[in-house]
């Protein structure tokens, strides 16, 4: 059994997760809308960043110790996915503090 990766079976693992990822994030917005409970839906998202970057770097920390069973691709992708995930989470916190300063600077 080979471990090869193939533009292929890539392309198709990406739209299958991002499938796997638009329907689990419409559980999540469903879920944290019946409850109506906004800081929710944000402690979860900002416990899958966390999970995300913890991954990594367990995958990460078994590549350097020579893990057989670990890729280096599979450590790139990883380390990727928790950057972008980090990076949006950094954009959404940055628009609500922008949005709560306007909210603060609004006339009474």
């Amino acid at each position: 059994m080979t471990n090869a990766i193939t533009s292929e079976a890539l392309l198709v693992q990406m739209r299958a997760m991002a499938s796997a990822a638009q329907a689990k994030s419409a559980d999540n917005v469903a879920e944290a809308g019946a409850t109506g409970e906004f800081s929710e839906l944000l402690k979860q998202s900002i416990d899958k960043v966390n999970e995300s970057q913890m991954e990594a770097s367990k995958l990460a920390d078994a590549f350097q110790q020579g893990d057989p069973d670990v890729q280096m691709s599979e450590v790139m992708i990883a380390l990727q996915k928790s950057s972008v995930s980090f990076q949006a989470m950094l954009q959404v916190r940055n628009k609500l503090v922008n949005a709560y300063q306007e909210i603060m600077n609004m006339p009474v």
